[in-house]
């Protein structure tokens, strides 16, 4: 099975829910364009006001009826997110989605991961690509129902008006403004993919639910993620450079700290993150109710 066709499936399961709507492009419409200048421009004004209502109706129904909190956790590489997942992961009504690195390395035996480390001016928009498709999954999936069961459970026992909470692994945001925008940065992308990446990027927001409720930025010295990064001995990161790392922090920085480099989709919590594992636990354990607790401050969990 491809690994895009669940995806594929439930967009146009809520294209097909929306009445009188129909693909935008096709021989029909071709067809319909040879008319009259008054003409066309007349039925290029309702097909872009019918277009923008179908796409709302659509971004609606994606996700129909499934209310959730989402809290992604950003930072450059081997900045600490997996620990802090994992922190998390240990309460049962949390749903953690990791970045599908595993997807990244293996797509029909080929490893698009490893072939951009090694040669980013050829395989950038390749991974990327695909790495765009990946995040858009994780983001439009159902919540774990069993997950969702349990959250319904505690609900019963409790006052607090509660939603479920899924904590991702970075999330489609930053795969485009800081993984695409270093590449295109570095010289690395051409302008014509970056461009391609930008529109895809900015249809996803405009017709699907991709937003975020909190972001929580591990802050750390590109030194720090440095040194981690040669400890922890990934395949794929033995030749990441100093100067990648730095590149990565600089432009967090940008896009969360100053809040210059493109719109920032959710409120964001900053935790300095170049301490210890038993450092970073505490500090997660002292931060539990403000990263579980978002939503124009209701009380999430």
């Amino acid at each position: 099975m491809w690994p895009w066709q669940p995806l594929c499936l439930r967009l146009l399961r809520a294209s097909r829910r929306v009445p009188g709507t129909q693909p935008a492009l096709g021989y029909s419409s071709w067809k319909a364009r040879q008319s009259s200048p008054a003409q066309m421009d007349e039925r290029d004004r309702c097909t872009t006001v019918c277009h923008e209502d179908a796409a709302a109706a659509n971004k609606h129904l994606a996700n129909r009826g499934e209310k959730k909190t989402v809290i992604c956790i950003e930072g450059n590489i081997a900045s600490g997110k997996t620990t802090c997942l994992e922190h998390f992961a240990k309460n049962s009504s949390i749903e953690v989605l990791t970045e599908p690195v595993f997807k990244w390395r293996n797509v029909r035996g080929h490893n698009p991961l490893g072939l951009m480390y090694q040669d980013a001016s050829r395989w950038g928009m390749t991974l990327q690509t695909y790495v765009q498709l990946t995040m858009l999954d994780q983001h439009t999936r159902p919540m774990v129902r069993w997950k969702v069961l349990l959250l319904m459970r505690q609900k019963l026992t409790s006052q607090t008006k509660t939603l479920p909470v899924r904590m991702m692994e970075r999330s489609i945001h930053s795969a485009k403004h800081i993984f695409v925008e270093n590449l295109y940065r570095s010289g690395k992308m051409p302008e014509v993919d970056y461009a391609v990446l930008t529109e895809w990027f900015e249809w996803i927001l405009k017709n699907l639910d991709v937003s975020v409720d909190l972001i929580v930025y591990l802050q750390t010295s590109p030194e720090t993620c440095y040194d981690r990064l040669k400890r922890r001995c990934r395949e794929e990161e033995k030749v990441i450079p100093m100067q990648y790392l730095e590149a990565i922090h600089q432009l967090y920085e940008e896009w969360l700290i100053k809040q210059t480099l493109f719109k920032v989709a959710a409120p964001v919590l900053v935790l300095p993150a170049d301490q210890d594992t038993r450092t970073m636990i505490e500090k997660y354990e002292e931060n539990r109710d403000r990263i579980l607790t978002s939503c124009n401050g209701q009380q999430c969990l």
